[in-house]
C-alpha cells in the first residue's frame, strides 16, 4: 500500500472509525445499488413559457398519469384518474373547485387520502428510506412516514391506520395534508431533471423558470445560445446587452426587463422617439402573440429598430477587434450606399427596405452616436448591476455547462461542427485548432473565464466570446453558416434570410456519424444516445424526434408559441425511468386555470423509443459507480482495521 492510498484510508477511517461502522455503511450501499434507477426528466428549449413549464414539470411528462394507471388498472374510471392526476399537479387549487362540488366532502378525503397515500408508496419504493425521510414536509413528516410505510398484511395495524386518515380529517388538517401529498409526489416522481438549454427569450417569464429551478431538488443545465447571451449581457458585455433588448422588443417582451429583472429603458425609450420620432419603423414589426395597445406598439417598434442599429454598430466594432472570430463578413453597415438605399452583398445590389439611418456616420458607420453612446452605457451598467440577474447567472454557471455526459447520455444544446463527409469540423480558437470534445471544452472554459478570471484580459476575452458562441458559424450552440438578422430586417429577397445549417442537422440519421459523436465523448456500449435540443421537429410534416436507429433524441420543447405554428405541437420530452426511455409529445398549452377546471393534461401522445429486458438498477448509473468505487474503498479500510495498519478508534 503506497503513502497516498493510506493518507486517504486514514482520512476515510476519520468517517468511519469503526469496523462496525464501515461495515453497516457497505452494507447499506451494497442494498442502494439494487434499488430501481431513479426517473430522469429532460427538458429543453423553454423559452420563457412559465406556466406550461411548470404544468409539464408537474406532471413529469405524464410520469404521474402512469403511475395512476399502473397503482389503479381498471378499478378506477378514467375520469377518477384525471381529476386524481389533476390534484395532483394542483393541490391547493383543486381542493377549492371539489369543495364547492362534493356533497360529502368527508368521504371524499378519505376515498382521496387512501388513492394519494397509495400513489406515494410507489413513487416512494424506489428510494431508501433516508432519502424520502429527507423529501418529507416538516409538518406531517412522521404521519406520512408511517403511513407509507404501511405493510398490507399487518392486519393487527390495520386500525391504526384508518384512525390516522380519521384523525387528519376530524381535525380539519385533510386540505393541508392533500397538498402536502401531492407536492411530495412531484418531488419524488422524477429523481434529475436535464434542462437542455434556451431559458430565455421569446416567451414572458424566463425569471420565473430560474426561480423554480434554483428550487428543485436534482437538477443540470446545459447551455442554450440564448442562455449564453444572457449570460453575456449580465458582464455588460455591449453588444449582448444590446442583442437582449432587440430580441425582446422583437417578442413584444420589454417587460422581463423592465418588470422582471428591474432595468430601466426610459433612456432608450427617450432615446427612440427623439431619434425615430417621424419613423414608422415599418420593418420591425412586433413577432408573437403579446399583444399591446397602438400607442405601446409605435413605441416598441421604434424602440426595436433603435437597439437593433445599436446592436449592429457595436458587432461591426467585436469583429474588427476579433478578426480571429473570422466573421468579418457579417460587417454589413459598410456595405450600405447610403444615398441610393442599396447595400452590396456577395457581388449584388439590393435595395433596402428602411433608408432612414439618422445616427449612421457613412464614413464611420461603425460609430456610436454620442445619444447612443448614453443608452448602451446605461443599459450596460443596469444589467452588470442587476443583482437578481447576476444570481440567476450565477446559477446557471454552477449548474451549468456546454455538454454533460450522464447515465450513457450525451446532454447538449445544439450540435456537434461537421464537416460535410461527417469528420470534425476543425475550428481556431485562441491560436489553437480544436473540433468535437475539445472545442465544447475551451469554449465552456471561456465562459466561465468571462465571470470569474482573475486576468482582466482574459475574462475581457471571455465577456467577448460569449457573443461568439451566441453567432458564430463554428459555435456548436448555433449551427448555423450566418445569423442574417440584419438581411431579415432590411431585404424582401427570401433569398437572403437563409442560414444554411451545419451537416451535422442533414447526418442526425447516420448512425456511423452518431457512433464517431458519442466515441468522441467516450461513451461506449449499446445504451447510448444522444439528446439535443435547438431545433424544433416539425411533426405535421411527418418529421420524427428519433434519429440515427434511435441513437439520437431531438427534444427541442416546441413550449415557446412563436414555433408552434410551424411544428404542430408544443414539442417534446424525453423520460428515462429504469425500463426505458419513453418522448412525450404535448399539445399547446392554454393555461393553468383550464387543467385545473377541465382536467386536462397537455400530454399527448408517448413513443415508447427503448425498453430494456431487464430493469435498470441503481448500479447501471453514474451514482451506482461511484458507490461501488466507495464501497471497494471501505473494504480497503476494513483490510487496513484487521491488520492493524489502522487502529479503531
Amino acid at each position: 500500500m503506497d503513502q497516498m492510498e493510506m493518507k486517504y484510508l486514514k482520512s476515510l477511517a476519520e468517517i468511519y472509525p469503526t469496523i462496525a461502522k464501515a461495515s453497516t455503511e457497505i452494507i447499506n450501499l451494497q442494498s442502494i445499488l439494487s434499488l430501481p434507477k431513479g426517473t430522469e426528466h429532460f427538458l429543453s428549449d423553454v423559452h420563457g413559457e412559465y406556466e406550461a413549464f411548470s404544468h409539464v414539470l408537474k406532471n413529469g411528462s405524464g410520469s404521474i398519469r402512469r403511475k395512476i394507471d399502473d397503482i389503479f388498472g381498471h378499478t378506477m374510471s378514467q375520469k377518477e384518474k384525471r381529476a386524481l392526476a389533476t390534484l395532483i399537479y394542483y393541490p391547493a387549487e383543486k381542493l377549492k373547485l371539489e369543495s364547492k362540488k362534493q356533497a360529502d366532502m368527508e368521504e371524499w378525503y378519505r376515498i382521496t387520502l387512501y388513492r394519494l397515500i397509495e400513489v406515494c408508496k410507489r413513487v416512494a419504493s424506489k428510494y431508501t428510506r433516508s432519502k424520502v425521510r429527507k423529501a418529507l414536509p416538516q409538518d406531517f413528516a412522521y404521519v406520512i412516514e408511517e403511513l407509507i410505510t404501511e405493510k398490507a398484511d399487518i392486519s393487527d395495524k390495520e386500525a391504526y391506520y384508518e384512525q390516522i386518515i380519521t384523525a387528519i380529517i376530524e381535525v380539519g388538517r385533510a386540505d393541508k395534508f392533500i397538498v402536502a401529498l401531492g407536492e411530495l409526489i412531484q418531488r419524488m416522481i422524477i429523481d434529475h431533471l436535464h434542462i437542455l438549454g434556451d431559458i430565455y427569450d421569446r416567451g414572458p417569464s424566463p425569471d420565473k423558470i430560474i426561480d423554480k429551478l434554483m428550487e428543485y431538488h436534482a437538477v443540470d443545465i446545459q447551455w442554450g445560445n440564448h442562455d449564453v447571451l444572457w449570460m453575456g449581457a449580465a458582464t455588460g458585455q455591449r453588444v449582448c446587452v444590446a442583442t437582449v433588448v432587440r430580441i425582446c422588443a422583437r417578442y413584444a417582451n420589454l417587460d422581463i426587463l423592465e418588470d422582471g429583472y428591474g432595468i430601466n429603458l426610459l433612456p432608450l425609450a427617450t432615446f427612440s422617439l427623439s431619434c425615430y420620432k417621424e419613423d414608422p419603423c415599418s420593418c420591425f414589426q412586433i413577432k408573437g402573440d403579446n399583444i399591446l395597445n397602438p400607442v405601446e406598439t409605435e413605441l416598441n417598434m421604434k424602440m426595436h429598430k433603435a437597439v437593433s442599429i445599436i446592436a449592429f454598430k457595436l458587432e461591426g466594432q467585436l469583429l474588427r477587434e476579433h478578426p480571429e472570430f473570422a466573421m468579418a463578413g457579417r460587417m454589413l453597415l459598410d456595405k450600405i450606399n447610403y444615398e441610393e438605399g442599396t447595400i452590396d452583398l456577395e457581388g449584388k445590389t439590393y435595395q433596402l427596405l428602411d433608408k432612414n439611418f439618422p445616427t449612421i456616420d457613412p464614413a464611420d458607420p461603425y460609430r456610436l452616436s454620442e445619444e447612443e453612446q448614453n443608452v448602451c452605457d446605461r443599459l450596460c451598467a443596469a444589467f452588470a448591476g442587476c443583482e437578481k440577474l447576476q444570481r440567476h447567472m450565477t446559477f446557471l454557471l454552477n449548474k451549468g455547462g456546454l455538454y454533460r455526459v450522464y447515465n450513457g447520455n450525451l446532454l447538449y444544446h445544439g450540435c456537434i461542427p461537421l464537416q460535410e463527409d461527417g469528420s470534425f469540423k476543425e475550428v481556431e480558437i485562441a491560436g489553437k485548432a480544436c473540433h468535437g470534445k475539445e472545442l465544447y471544452d475551451v469554449l465552456d472554459s471561456y465562459v466561465r473565464k468571462a465571470f470569474v478570471a482573475a486576468d482582466v484580459t482574459e475574462r475581457e476575452t471571455g465577456k467577448d466570446m460569449l457573443w461568439y458562441i451566441w453567432s458564430s458559424a463554428d459555435s456548436p450552440l448555433f449551427g448555423k453558416d450566418k445569423m442574417a438578422t440584419f438581411e431579415r430586417y432590411f431585404l424582401e429577397d427570401k433569398a437572403t434570410h437563409v442560414e444554411k445549417k451545419n451537416p451535422y442537422y442533414l447526418l442526425q440519421d447516420n448512425e456511423e456519424v452518431l457512433d464517431h459523436i458519442l466515441k468522441e465523448f467516450h461513451l461506449e456500449g449499446e445504451c447510448r444516445h444522444i439528446i439535443n435540443g435547438h431545433v424544433p421537429v416539425h411533426h405535421t410534416s411527418g418529421e420524427s424526434p428519433v434519429k440515427g436507429g434511435g441513437k439520437l433524441l431531438v427534444i427541442d420543447g416546441g413550449l415557446s408559441k412563436a414555433y408552434q405554428k410551424e411544428t404542430g405541437i408544443a414539442g417534446y420530452t424525453l423520460i428515462y425511468n429504469s425500463w426505458g426511455l419513453i418522448l412525450a409529445a404535448h399539445q399547446p398549452f392554454t393555461s393553468a386555470e383550464d387543467a385545473i377546471a377541465e382536467e386536462t393534461d397537455i400530454l399527448s401522445d408517448s413513443i415508447l423509443v427503448k425498453k430494456t429486458d431487464q430493469r435498470k438498477s441503481v448500479g447501471d448509473t453514474d451514482n451506482g459507480k461511484y458507490i461501488q468505487e466507495r464501497i471497494i474503498d471501505l473494504q480497503k479500510l476494513l483490510q487496513a482495521f484487521r491488520s492493524g495498519l489502522i487502529i479503531e478508534k
